[in-house]
């Protein structure tokens, strides 16, 4: 068995990448924007969107082209996120965890094996993974996870419970992290399986009522002595979970960040086209001073996030920063987008607080960007602390 690296040289050359680009904003904005109102109402993404994000690739856009994927590398992801961002979160969502922290859990750490077993159902939407880390009592930090594996024979048993799952009800497999022993000098203890969904012992409560983001589907997941074979332990190690847990969370920061961007863009453009047709007195509320100064503050945001989002995917894609940057990205955006998302229905004044008009629905939807794959809270954390640390790796070098 053997693990290999992820590639960080694009497979899809920049003409193509284009035309990618290009395809995904027309499917988005001639497609999907639509149709949020549907989507909202019945809480599901019809069919026949799910399909033509299969047919278009989009549920394996970051997986290798070896395993069935096209191959994008994370400063081409962050462009093709910040296009999905522009509408309903739950688009992205459907195929989120497949291209993200389910699938690169495989990517980078899983064996030939596993790859060669679930990659190519994963890039093509025929299955689709969740990523199972969160639990009551154990969210931004997983070192506190409960969920326990115990080894039986040529066999491993999962017990415990995981929380806000994405894409649970719709789960083919469930990347599954749990503690074999308690931290030591030898590693964490924590470790990850690869758990179908239809294995006895497995069952996905009802689906969770949640402030915003219909359509994008979240349930607690048990695991009631469920029996795996050995071969389900991602990497044959009982030490890859927290590493894997680790690295698949930075990553898709980045990817948070740039649809951060895209639904900040989004309530930019509406707040625009209401100032400008809106009248107050028979005037263009667009005409008024204070109307420009936050359509100015949300641009700036904007433009900023925009930026970031490009220089962080570009330090991990060179392999410069896979810390801090991510950190700083998410933690920007994701704050940045709450705040263009208020201002937008305060320009709309009262219309924006009705239901069925866009930016109210963003101004839900985007709340929580600030919570998922690591708080704010804990993005602070990781920046100051990493700060910190560079400079005590620095000090040290230099009295050696």
């Amino acid at each position: 068995m053997t693990i290999a690296p992820t590639p960080n040289a694009p497979q899809v050359d920049d003409d193509d990448f284009r035309a990618m680009l290009a395809q995904t904003r027309s499917f988005v904005r001639t497609v999907v924007v639509p149709r949020e109102q549907e989507i909202a109402d019945t809480n599901a993404v019809p069919d026949d969107i799910r399909q033509a994000a299969k047919d278009m690739g989009l549920f394996g856009y970051a997986i290798p082209q070896e395993w069935g994927g096209l191959g994008l590398n994370l400063a081409q992801d962050a462009e093709l996120a910040m296009e999905l961002g522009y509408t309903t979160l739950a688009l992205r969502s459907m195929f989120g965890t497949n291209n993200g922290i389910a699938g690169q859990v495989l990517v980078n750490f899983g064996t030939d094996e596993q790859k060669e077993r679930w990659l190519e159902g994963i890039a093509s939407g025929a299955v689709v993974a969740s990523f199972a880390l969160t639990e009551p009592g154990a969210g931004s930090n997983p070192s506190g996870l409960r969920t326990k594996a115990v080894r039986d024979g040529d066999a491993w048993v999962i017990s415990g419970e995981k929380r806000f799952i994405t894409n649970a009800p719709l789960a083919d497999l469930f990347v599954v992290f749990a503690r074999t022993r308690p931290a030591d000098e030898k590693g964490t203890g924590i470790a990850v399986f690869l758990v179908p969904a239809d294995t006895d012992g497995v069952s996905v409560a009802g689906k969770d009522a949640k402030m915003g983001q219909e359509g994008a589907w979240t349930a607690d997941v048990h695991f009631n002595d469920v029996r795996v074979p050995a071969t389900a332990l991602v990497g044959g190690s009982e030490d890859v979970g927290y590493k894997a847990a680790m690295t698949s969370l930075a990553r898709g920061r980045v990817h948070i960040a740039a649809l951060s961007v895209g639904q900040a863009q989004r309530a930019l453009d509406e707040s625009v086209a209401y100032a400008a047709t809106a009248t107050q007195g028979g005037v263009p509320i667009g005409d008024f001073q204070l109307i420009q100064a936050m359509l100015a503050d949300q641009q700036t945001g904007v433009m900023a996030g925009r930026a970031l989002v490009r220089d962080a995917a570009r330090a991990w894609v060179d392999e410069t920063d896979r810390r801090v940057a991510p950190s700083v990205a998410k933690l920007y955006c994701t704050e940045m987008v709450g705040n263009v998302a208020d201002l937008a229905v305060q320009i709309h004044g009262g219309t924006g607080y009705m239901r069925e008009v866009p930016v109210e629905r963003i101004y839900r939807d985007v709340r929580l960007l600030r919570l998922y794959e690591g708080t704010s809270e804990i993005q602070r954390l990781i920046i100051g602390g990493g700060l910190v640390k560079q400079a005590q790796r620095a000090a040290g070098s230099a009295t050696r």
